[in-house]
């Protein structure tokens, strides 16, 4: 059996680290486009939550209209 040599065995961990710096890569770019995809869909929650948010303020305003038409029939 023939022992590796020096340059062998570092030609061997060079092609492990760079195999391993392909994988990072690869999933650096599966959680980017998944970061985008959660950023879009962040955005459109925060619409809607906005839309909500104005209707519910308009809603609260028509109650306080009809309580005060209540208020002065009362009256």
């Amino acid at each position: 059996m023939q022992e590796k040599t020096s340059l062998e065995l570092l030609s061997a961990k060079v092609s492990e680290i760079l195999q391993q710096v392909y994988n990072l890569k690869e999933e650096n770019e599966v959680l980017r486009n998944e970061v985008v995809t959660l950023k879009a869909e962040r955005e459109i929650k925060d619409q809607e939550i906005e839309k909500l948010t104005s209707l519910n303020a308009e809603k609260d305003q028509e109650i306080e209209e009809i309580v005060a038409k209540i208020e002065s029939i009362l009256d």
